[in-house]
């Protein structure tokens, strides 16, 4: 076997090895996270841990094999791409991605239900049997902790659960995430020969691991380490997080604040208006990313950042002052302004458009697997694609089934979980192909069904399990699922064999989930949800049903306003996807409208502003051959700033509190 071939053959030890790292994170993630407080070792589509685990991973593989002069490593770079995949999927499902509120969304109707707020009559009383635990001393239990738990081990209060009354809302909750993931999972099969072969979409987030790997599998580590570039890159964020993390810890230690509080140099009127809440983050890893990312699509999301702003500012001067109430009952989870629902007409021409790309593959496929045409040779997914399409089919209708087994109708079903994956599908593209580490949605997908169809859609039960279910898995996107098993597609082209692979992302996905939900209800039982920082995650919770009910009680059609500025974002996005598809010229790329009114971009618009501006000044002066040197300073922003956070993790899992690196 020759050594190419050898670097393209995974082998199961690298799959189980995944699967038990990606164990491990998800049993640790809570503790670290909620009770230690210290650096996230998730909240990302590129995590901390797994990166830095893949890290030391890559050193000790290289250096084991110098030590022993062996020929062969004991995992390849590709089999250490897999295992960073499976535990970036592990990461993910352990926090944000699900299990974050999960528990919360399952108990905070009955435990927060007061004579005050009525729920007891509108929400409680629509409840599904067997969709939430009815045991309210098991749900206390949860919220102020086992009587004596923070004595006892975690295997004693692990025993001492009341499972019995988790026991059927969990299997319920299991079965739509895994019809979910399922139908992530082949839908992700059926496009990626579209998007990765096809289009041919860069991966900017997968750049700094497949250099690693490669260096690895071409025994290049120590040459690939000791680059000037990368060194130097590579000092700015630790000299920077060494300063702010000792000063964390010793205050008289001084810092360099890389948080720049610029909204009061701007007015709360006029032109500029929009900006008097403006803040300035630093985070070089963002940076480095940035500057890895196509020009077009790193300056389209500071300039449509930037536009959105002034928006806001113009209407203002115009006269139009559209009151928040113009909104109705929103579940976006930053919905806050009228002119942000642009997203709502932006993200379903997107939808189309990526649609109409690909309908020339997706006809085909179709065919195939209705044996109308023969399957192709030259097979590129994980496995045949016509398996894909049937199990699709199978897991969307699982999940119609699932709802209208609990009580939804079969339209509202339908148009929700079809807006869900609409959604989905177009944030991945957004995370994968912009290289867009942290990202968060602006219109949540009930919001566009509410616009368009009104509330009558979502009366009763129809509302309340559209709302939770949008919790679980569809509003809080910073770690979903389906970017990374785009990436997860993408690093396994060209690896054997496929069926091996995709058979250890899903058992990967299997352990994470049964782990993460362990760990969470270990935590919680044993310290109670009220001893432990959970505010976002109760308030975000608490806030889902508060509109729920109101939506139940006094619903409330979202204004004039709402509809005009959904059709105005269509329109743009028409134009957008029109010029950039027609003329090789057009500088701005459709992606950054989706993300003007994103939080996320409020955080790393300046980061994508810098990178944005020396990969054009580099490509401008120096040519391809400048950039291929320079690139190594802005990867080792990325590996210092993802060293540190893993070095101020481990210091944080030792002490009260930690230094946080990345954003949360």
């Amino acid at each position: 076997m020759s050594d190419q071939q050898a670097v393209t053959i995974i082998r199961p030890r690298a799959i189980f090895s995944g699967i038990i790292l990606a164990v491990a994170i998800c049993l640790l993630t809570p503790f670290n996270n909620i009770y230690q407080q210290a650096t996230p070792l998730g909240g990302s589509h590129f995590p901390l841990a797994p990166f830095f685990i893949f890290i030391l991973m890559t050193l000790l593989t290289a250096l084991s094999a110098r030590l022993f002069r062996s020929r062969n490593l004991l995992f390849s770079g590709s089999e250490l791409l897999v295992i960073w995949i499976e535990m970036v999927i592990g990461s993910g499902i352990a926090y944000t991605g699900l299990a974050r509120t999960l528990l919360l969304n399952l108990t905070t109707p009955i435990h927060y239900a007061t004579v005050g707020n009525q729920w007891q009559d509108t929400i409680v009383s629509l409840l599904p049997a067997g969709i939430v635990p009815t045991d309210t001393a098991a749900i206390e239990m949860l919220y102020r902790g086992i009587p004596g738990g923070r004595s006892m081990s975690w295997l004693e209060v692990a025993t001492q659960i009341p499972w019995q009354a988790w026991i059927t809302p969990l299997l319920l909750w299991g079965a739509f995430v895994m019809l979910a993931y399922g139908f992530m999972l082949f839908v992700i099969n059926i496009l990626s020969r579209q998007w990765i072969h096809n289009e041919r979409i860069n991966f900017p987030l997968l750049r700094v691991p497949e250099m690693l790997s490669s260096s690895l599998d071409q025994r290049q580590i120590g040459s690939f380490f000791s680059n000037r570039f990368l060194l130097g890159g590579l000092l700015i964020p630790v000299f920077l997080h060494l300063l702010n993390g000792l000063h964390f810890y010793y205050p008289s230690v001084p810092q360099l604040s890389t948080l720049i509080l610029a909204g009061p140099y701007f007015p709360d009127h006029g032109i500029f208006a929009g900006f008097h809440k403006l803040k300035i983050y630093l985070y070089p890893a963002f940076i480095g990313f940035a500057f890895l990312t196509s020009r077009q699509i790193s300056f389209s999301f500071w300039f449509f950042f930037i536009l959105g702003g002034l928006v806001t500012g113009i209407l203002g001067l115009l006269g139009y002052t559209i009151p928040a109430s113009e909104l109705g009952i929103t579940f976006g989870p930053t919905l806050a302004r009228p002119e942000e629902t642009q997203m709502i007409g932006a993200y379903g021409i997107f939808f189309v458009f990526l649609i109409w790309l690909a309908r020339s593959h997706l006809m085909e496929v179709t065919k195939e697997s209705l044996f109308l045409a023969r399957p192709s040779r030259s097979q590129t997914e994980w496995f045949d694609v016509r398996i894909s399409f049937w199990g699709a089919i199978f897991c969307f209708t699982g999940l119609l089934y699932w709802a209208v087994y609990l009580g939804m109708s079969l339209l509202t079903a339908a148009l929700f979980f079809s807006a869900a994956f609409m959604i989905m599908l177009v944030a991945t593209r957004i995370i994968c192909q912009g290289g867009l580490a942290y990202f968060t949605l602006t219109a949540a997908p009930m919001d566009g069904l509410l616009v368009m169809g009104g509330t009558k859609l979502f009366g009763g039960i129809n509302g309340l399990l559209s709302a939770m279910s949008q919790k679980v898995l569809f509003v809080d996107l910073r770690e979903s699922l389906m970017p990374s098993l785009l990436h997860a597609r993408r690093l396994s082209h060209g690896k054997s064999p496929g069926l091996l692979i995709f058979s250890g992302l899903f058992f990967t996905i299997l352990c994470s989930l049964l782990a993460s939900i362990l760990a969470m209800m270990t935590l919680y039982y044993r310290y109670g949800t009220r001893e432990l920082q959970m505010e976002w995650a109760s308030r975000t919770t608490v806030t889902v049903f508060e509109n729920t009910h109101r939506l139940l009680t006094t619903p409330v059609e979202a204004g004039g306003w709402i509809t005009l500025f959904a059709i105005v974002g269509a329109v743009v996005m028409l134009v957008l996807v029109v010029c950039y598809h027609r003329f090789y010229w057009w500088p701005i790329h459709p992606l950054g409208y989706l993300t003007a009114y994103s939080s996320a971009m409020r955080i790393l618009w300046v980061s994508f502003f810098i990178g944005w501006a020396c990969n054009s000044l580099c490509m401008r002066y120096g040519g391809v051959s400048l950039f291929k040197k320079i690139q190594f300073f802005f990867i080792g922003l990325i590996i210092g700033d993802f060293l540190m956070g893993g070095g101020w993790a481990l210091v944080g899992m030792f002490t009260d509190s930690g230094y946080q690196v990345l954003p949360d």
